[in-house]
């Protein structure tokens, strides 16, 4: 195996905390600093269809927006299908599986200045098919990046129990990125997180604040999640959403509190309320939706269907009642979808501003 190429290892402490966020932002900063850039991903747990191929998403992300000419099945060479750990109990192969993460390391850091390897949750995910994270990392003989939370004593309690099982395979953690710092809070925070890292031999090398762009979904990501489709104005399938209300009071007193960039969600029988969103459409100084769902699998009459289409809110057809839609939505885990630019240039900004990555490079041995 490749043992030449420089690489790092991302970990986290908890499942969507900022691994792909870091590997993406990092990637750009470093591509900028030291050259070319491999990916892998080795274990992934999400993943979609491509060319027949389970690939995980987060490298189909690295490889959309980087064009690494790296093939997928090597930046992806294991995802966990739903029967997998079942079947990986009952009799499987591990040293097959250490040979095709091995052999894809190799060609996807093949003539690379730098590997980035993103890991999958925190650094025991895997251990029941005996590739934990931290035996990942041990195996790709890498270093190792740990993302936390927010906070103090939380995350400083997890990194101790990851560093633990990274200290059991021989890895080497070389510091803490935290994430999803309020903005108000960062300097407090990184005093006390950084003085309670180093406590445990950790250094704490960025703090990111939180970015409200981030953590917003878009019309496309809620319409899959709730398993809709859209009714008109569907080309604003990227627009994003801050909040949302469910219509369930009166026409008259629902629009007293809304605010730009809120979903309104409301049985498509209440005719009312459709009426009073689509008037208030016309009005751009009122505070316009951002768009609208109709739950319940209710249509409405064809000829307010009809007006809708005349304007441009976005409108979501849903078959799901109000307060599951609801409740799907505020329990979203939003990811970073491939062609979100501003999303992406936001993120690599952030590693740019708030991450040592100097000291990164310096701590691997560049």
């Amino acid at each position: 195996m490749n043992t030449t190429t420089p690489r790092l290892f991302i970990a986290a402490t908890e499942q969507n905390t900022g691994k792909t966020t870091t590997a993406l932002g990092l990637y750009a900063n470093l591509r900028d600093r030291v050259g070319r850039i491999g990916f892998m991903k080795p274990v992934g747990q999400r993943f979609t269809e491509i060319e027949g191929k389970r690939i995980d998403e987060d490298s189909v992300l690295i490889r959309d927006t980087y064009d690494t000419q790296i093939p997928f099945e090597d930046m992806s060479p294991i995802a966990v299908e739903p029967d997998f750990t079942r079947r990986y109990i009952n009799g499987g192969n591990h040293e097959a599986l250490t040979k095709r993460i091995r052999n894809s390391f190799d060609r996807a850091c093949w003539e690379k200045d730098f590997a980035i390897i993103e890991g999958t949750g925190h650094a025991g995910v895997g251990a029941t098919f005996d590739l934990s994270n931290a035996k990942v990392a041990h195996l790709l003989e890498s270093k190792v990046l740990l993302i936390t939370p927010a906070g103090i004593g939380r995350p400083i309690d997890e990194a101790a129990l990851n560093k633990a099982l990274f200290d059991a395979q021989g890895v080497e953690v070389i510091g803490v990125v935290m994430n999803k710092v309020i903005p108000e809070k960062l300097e407090y925070i990184a005093d006390f997180a950084s003085r309670g890292f180093q406590r445990l031999g950790l250094e704490l090398l960025g703090v990111l604040p939180m970015e409200k762009i981030l953590s917003q979904p878009t019309l496309e990501q809620i319409r899959q999640r709730i398993r809709g489709n859209f009714l008109c104005n569907g080309d604003l399938s990227r627009q994003r959403i801050e909040r949302f209300v469910i219509g369930a009071a009166s026409s008259a007193n629902l629009f007293h509190n809304v605010e730009e960039e809120t979903l309104l969600i409301v049985p498509g029988d209440r005719e009312d309320v459709v009426l009073a969103a689509l008037s208030r459409s016309d009005h751009p100084n009122d505070h316009p939706l951002a768009a609208m769902v109709l739950s319940d699998d209710l249509r409405p009459h064809e000829r307010l269907v009809e007006m809708l289409t005349q304007t441009r809110l976005p409108v979501i057809f849903s078959p799901l009642d109000s307060y599951s839609i609801a409740q799907k939505i505020h329990s979203m885990t939003v990811k970073t979808l491939p062609g979100d630019l501003q999303k992406i240039e936001k993120i690599q900004t952030l590693i740019a501003r708030h991450v040592n990555i100097s000291r990164i490079l310096e701590k691997i041995g560049i």
